[in-house]
């Protein structure tokens, strides 16, 4: 089952639009999300792939290119 979630903002003051589109996959049990990462980092990260622990337990965040974020976790239903 995949679930796609698309927000368009437009602001009044610019004539640009602005997309942000996030990816949900389920497997069973496990759950992928894939969307643009638009956190500042304070440290230097890989520019290829860099791979840490989410913010809840059984989270696995893995940032592709600085730019997408892939997000491996526990499906809730």
């Amino acid at each position: 089952m995949a679930y796609l979630t698309t927000a368009i903002q437009l602001p009044c003051s610019t004539n640009y639009l602005v997309m942000n589109t996030a990816l949900q996959l389920r497997f069973g049990e496990r759950a992928i999300s894939i969307r643009k990462d638009f956190r500042k980092r304070f440290y230097p990260t890989n520019p290829i792939v860099e791979c840490h622990a989410g913010a809840k337990a059984g989270h696995l965040e893995v940032l592709l290119f600085r730019h997408w974020l892939v997000v491996f976790s526990k499906a809730h239903s």
